[in-house]
């Protein structure tokens, strides 16, 4: 596997070997992330002109667009300049006319001479009562009309590009095509009635209407499929070396695990004791764990989590925990500690603020062993920072953390299993594009005590009747949240928001029972202002998204959100996995601005109506989009040209499985599908997975 296959050479050529595109247009095109044949051919069409030629324009609904053959009459020149230059032409039963802007007349004589026959192809409007064509998208001559195809296909364009130069460089594309031998499983093929590789592009090039350009097409579902199968190729290629990489096998005795769960106040659930066992059966085996544990909001992962660094400790080694952020750092240390305390674990913290000799000493006591915990943020990862037997890696709010740094920590040399944590719920089709080459383990039931939150939808014109409420539930000695919403990119904004909010609750409420924590804050402001609050001194804590992750105030019970209907729902479900986490009754109050659009009440009422994550989560990607949902920029999530994940969720599930079976009878992909697959490979550019094979 020491190169391209010769076969594609072809399709990796320059675009300057495409027919009609110079250096010019092909540094146009680069922009839209078309850098060879192979480009040109995966940017389908998006949509089709109907261009069948008619014998007249009589009796066609306008505006539309129409291919008629004319005869040319008289020419009228504009009256003043930048004026409308007119053609009168005439088909077989009536007369309209061609409306030319900005046009020189000398070229347009030529190009319709007067008494000329032409065939002229454009969009058709009535202006004030007369059939006008304003510029044309085709004029040829009848002998030159049969070059005109029937059904245009439409592509998405760059500035200075045009429908015509996209049209001649995909069909010259696709003389390059070669005929490539079939990857995906026959079974798979006949039962949906794929074409083959070569004949679905050629068919998706050339659409007879708007049902070919549907996701649903079965030319493009087949491509869609190839990217998906391509892209779970890739992840299963990284799980079988995962598996293959020899982990260390770590065996706990239960001595501390048991101890833990006597102190406990409730038995585990279901869902949190098949968790444990998966993890500790993983930790057990020869090879490396590679496991995702997703669990909601309130599923209890921090238990799970424990027992799992307890197989660790049993074991004879240490277990580190690594979060996104200080804050989230610490809450773990707090979560971690009374039941380190009972296990009688030693647990310690190592953040970017550690520094000089109290930092010494911690490194120290964790390569001599005597810390047999760690939690921590990314300043783990640095080279001073060595333990002395390693045995698991857990790894919380994988958003920011891509398959890239999952492999990076293997490469670090550390054969320690990792468990990677999610608080957010991800639909199926989703959590199999991103974490396709783990294994998941779901925790979907909350534990005893957990107790519903109550949601109501309000407008944000009752702000007052919301504040009489607060007045009440904290002369109660209740606790609560009011959320200010990012309103805009540059955080100076959602500032003056945060601060004007803080300011009226605080002349509505008093000064002392007001704090206010936002993303622009020292972190040790903000540190301080969210101890306070943990603490019971402040009463309401007015807050910028920052304490969507993780924050645990259990004797707070209303979270209000303000203008709930601009934030998307797997945000709103978090925050409101803020409160209800006491014995008390909670209730989350939704603020919306009216009026509400149709589709911002659909959400909110979701969210009314439910308490489970993962149908929200369903929800908000029928609603909004893959991207959206994950925030492209740092989602993680491959870019398919082809596939969609709203859409096509179920083919990717598919792709998983025809994946991991191929490489299970084939894993060196040698047989000739195996040798069929590699190709794919190379065609939709996974260099990780080729490198993966050359090197496995």
């Amino acid at each position: 596997m020491s190169g391209r296959p010769e076969l594609l050479f072809p399709l990796f050529a320059g675009l300057e070997t495409l027919e009609g595109v110079g250096p010019k247009t092909a540094q146009l095109l680069s922009h839209l992330g078309i850098d060879s044949p192979r480009d040109v051919l995966f940017a389908l069409p998006y949509a089709v002109v109907d261009r069948r030629r008619r014998d007249t324009i009589l009796g066609a609904d306008l505006p539309t667009t129409l291919t008629v053959e004319v005869t040319v009459g008289a020419h009228r020149p504009p009256r003043s300049r930048g004026g409308a230059y007119r053609i009168h032409v005439e088909d077989s039963q009536t007369k309209f006319q061609l409306v030319f802007f900005h046009a020189r007349g000398e070229y347009l004589k030529k190009l319709l001479p007067q008494g000329s026959s032409r065939v002229v192809s454009g969009k058709m409007e009535l202006f004030d009562g007369m059939a006008q064509m304003v510029h044309p998208d085709h004029v040829v001559a009848p002998v030159d009309a049969d070059d005109l195809p029937e059904f245009e296909p439409v592509y998405h364009l760059t500035h200075g590009v045009t429908q015509k130069t996209a049209y001649k460089a995909a069909q010259s594309a696709l003389k390059k095509v070669p005929e490539l031998v079939e990857w995906i499983d026959p079974n798979q093929v006949s039962k949906q009635k794929w074409p083959d590789w070569a004949s679905a592009i050629k068919v998706a090039h050339h659409p007879k209407g708007a049902d070919d350009v549907s996701t649903f097409a079965p030319a493009r579902e087949r491509l869609a499929y190839d990217e998906l199968f391509a892209h779970q190729l890739t992840l299963a290629l990284a799980r079988q070396r995962e598996k293959k990489a020899r982990g260390v096998v770590s065996v706990g005795n239960g001595s501390l695990q048991g101890v833990v769960l006597k102190s406990l106040p409730y038995r585990p659930t279901k869902a949190q004791q098949r968790a444990i066992r998966e993890i500790s059966d993983d930790m057990g085996s020869e090879a490396r764990m590679n496991r995702l544990l997703q669990g909601d909001v309130g599923s209890g992962k921090t238990l799970v989590a424990f027992m799992a660094l307890l197989v660790a400790v049993e074991a004879g080694g240490q277990g580190v925990m690594m979060a996104p952020t200080e804050i989230l750092a610490r809450q773990h240390l707090e979560g971690l500690r009374p039941l380190a305390e009972e296990a009688g674990v030693v647990l310690e913290l190592l953040t970017g603020r550690d520094k000089g000799a109290e930092r010494k000493a911690k490194l120290a006591a964790l390569a001599r062993g005597d810390i047999q915990v760690l939690v921590g943020t990314h300043a783990v990862f640095q080279s001073d920072v060595t333990f002395k037997d390693l045995r698991l890696a857990i790894i919380d709010e994988q958003h920011r953390f891509g398959v890239r740094q999952r492999m990076e920590l293997t490469e670090k040399g550390q054969s320690a299993d990792v468990l990677v944590m999610t608080a957010t719920p991800i639909p199926r089709s989703l959590a199999l594009a991103q974490y396709g080459d783990m294994d998941v383990s779901v925790l979907d039931e909350k534990p005893p005590g957990r107790k519903p939150v109550k949601t109501a939808i309000i407008s944000a014109e009752r702000i007052n009747d919301v504040v009489d409420h607060l007045r009440r539930a904290i002369a109660e000695g209740r606790q609560c949240y009011w959320v200010c919403p990012l309103v805009d990119e540059s955080e100076v904004l959602d500032l003056t928001a945060a601060e004007e909010r803080f300011k009226r609750l605080r002349a509505l409420l008093g000064d002392d029972d007001v704090g206010l924590v936002h993303g622009q804050m020292p972190p040790s402001e903000k540190d301080a202002a969210m101890a306070a609050f943990q603490a019971g001194h402040t009463k309401v804590l007015v807050a910028t998204t920052v304490i969507e992750v993780g924050v645990n105030v259990p004797n707070a019970t209303i979270m209000v959100i303000e203008r709930a209907e601009i934030f998307g729902l797997a945000q709103l479900h978090q925050l409101r996995g803020r409160v209800g986490r006491g014995a008390d009754a909670s209730t989350c109050l939704l603020m919306y601005k009216p009026p509400l659009s149709d589709g911002g009440r659909k959400r909110l009422e979701v969210l009314r109506e439910t308490e489970d994550g993962f149908r929200i989560a369903e929800t908000d990607l029928q609603m909004r989009g893959a991207g959206d949902l994950i925030g492209t920029a740092q989602s993680g999530l491959p870019k398919f040209r082809i596939a969609d994940l709203e859409r096509q969720a179920g083919l990717m599930a598919v792709a998983q499985t025809d994946a991991r079976n191929l490489l299970t009878v084939d894993p060196k992909l040698t047989s000739d599908r195996g040798e069929a697959a590699r190709v794919l490979l190379w065609l939709m550019k996974q260099d990780q997975a080729i490198r993966l094979i050359s090197v496995g």
